[in-house]
């Protein structure tokens, strides 16, 4: 209850968490909240401005740019949510067994997630998309990779904490399994920094993915993605800025709500941080 308290009275918070809670509802009630079908085109209609009929205007094929965006809402946040919980389950099994057994188990492991931070991270998930060819599963896939390393070192550190405590010498002694202490006392003493980093990741997530379909390697058409859409509105930037503007500003617009949400829950999860 002190906790949740706390929550309130963090202004990120509640700024943050009021943008994520917009663009969640937005993504789930989509068929409800858009005006047009997004893959409908309408070339009379292409590169109009924003109108009554069209709100924020529709792009070389006539489509309607709330729609698309609306819509892009959904693959962005499905994207950067799936990429997130998939570098946290592979990331902390690989940090907690690391950081608990130590020795040669440690060594392979961070070797492991040394080669995978060697290289930056738009160039290893480009790697991956080029491998597995480019589509939206590809992405999240490339994206999520890039992820495991970093959870896995926050993990084996938080874990190398956690067993030398007094509390995981006693459970051994009464005969405590070593899956039932990683699973029953280690994990659930380390989930607090492990919630805020995936929450920070979300966004790197949504960038990357947009930064992958930007190129031409992620989502491909005509699935409305905010990658492509700024793709397909840059060669009309001077004649339609619209369509380069809007996906532009949502992609701003959610990093910023995540990264003020997860700054907030850092400050609240770690009060001897603030």
């Amino acid at each position: 209850m002190f906790k949740f308290k706390r929550f309130l009275k963090s202004s990120q918070i509640i700024i943050g968490g009021s943008i994520v809670l917009t663009l969640v509802l937005m993504a789930v009630f989509a068929p409800l909240v858009v005006t047009h079908d997004p893959l409908a085109i309408n070339i009379p209609a292409r590169l109009s401005s924003p109108s009554v009929e069209n709100w924020l205007g529709t792009d070389a094929l006539g489509r309607d740019v709330f729609s698309r965006l609306v819509f892009g809402t959904r693959i962005s946040l499905t994207i950067g949510v799936l990429a997130s919980l998939f570098g946290v389950i592979v990331g902390v099994t690989m940090g907690i067994v690391s950081g608990y057994y130590g020795k040669w188990v440690d060594s392979v492991v961070m070797r492991f997630c040394d080669v995978l931070l060697a290289f930056p991270g738009i160039l290893l998930a480009l790697g991956i998309v080029t491998i597995l060819g480019a589509s939206t599963f590809n992405t999240i896939v490339a994206v999520s990779i890039f992820a495991v390393p970093l959870f896995a070192r926050i993990a084996r550190g938080q874990a190398m904490q956690v067993k030398k405590a007094e509390y995981i010498d006693a459970i051994k002694t009464v005969g405590a399994s070593d899956f039932r202490i990683l699973i029953r006392h280690i994990l659930p003493n380390i989930l607090s920094p492990i919630t805020v980093q995936m929450t920070l990741y979300i966004a790197t997530a949504i960038v990357t993915a947009a930064s992958l379909s930007f190129l031409g390697l992620g989502t491909q058409q005509p699935t409305p993605e905010w990658g492509t859409m700024l793709a397909d509105g840059r060669e009309f930037l001077l004649q339609a800025p619209h369509l380069v503007l809007y996906p532009g500003l949502a992609i701003l617009i959610t990093v910023l709500g995540i990264n003020l949400l997860g700054d907030g829950l850092r400050d609240v999860l770690r009060p001897r941080g603030r």
